[in-house]
């Protein structure tokens, strides 16, 4: 003990120039540790704001609760939109007109064939015959692209554009 006394006051200067530089830098370390942890605190009272006696924990789960729920209404909402696709694939949705002169001495374009298919070829074909002194009108079945009655030509060419995605009124 006796020798450890006599080091220290032989070298007392060199002990507290030593000392003294620790503390400069121990007080250099508090400063930039308090600055984090206020930069931290600012953070936290961002996420929490307007939150009164929250918790972190207790909000996180809550995020994470509506975060499931949003999942699943996702997938509700895939599921419902999968059925709607499906249902419409049966409606019409391809359409085939065609407008043309059934007889030579009437003009105007006043007779129609117009072609109403689903996505699978299924549908009807409605045709308009205009004359001077009646006007006739029918339908035949469409099942694939194909009708078992015969087709008139301005009535395959309404089938045709249906088939092939056009519309046009004009021949």
């Amino acid at each position: 003990m006796e020798v450890l006394k006599s080091i220290i006051s032989n070298n007392y200067i060199e002990f507290i120039i030593g000392l003294s530089i620790i503390v400069v830098f121990l007080i250099f370390f508090v400063i930039i540790t308090q600055y984090k942890t206020n930069k931290l605190r600012k953070k936290y009272y961002n996420i929490v704001s307007g939150i009164d006696g929250i918790n972190i924990e207790d909000l996180l789960i809550g995020i994470n609760k509506d975060i499931n729920d949003l999942s699943r209404d996702i997938n509700l909402i895939d599921q419902n939109i999968n059925e709607i696709e499906t249902k419409l694939s049966f409606a019409i949705r391809r359409t085939g007109f065609i407008r043309y002169n059934a007889f030579d001495d009437v003009g105007s374009q006043l007779s129609f064939s117009i072609a109403l298919l689903d996505d699978y070829k299924n549908g009807f074909v409605v045709t308009s015959i205009y004359g001077r002194e009646n006007t006739v009108s029918y339908g035949k079945p469409i099942k694939n692209g194909t009708s078992n009655i015969p087709l008139s030509a301005e009535e395959i060419i309404a089938l045709d554009r249906a088939i092939r995605g056009e519309y046009s009124h004009n021949i």
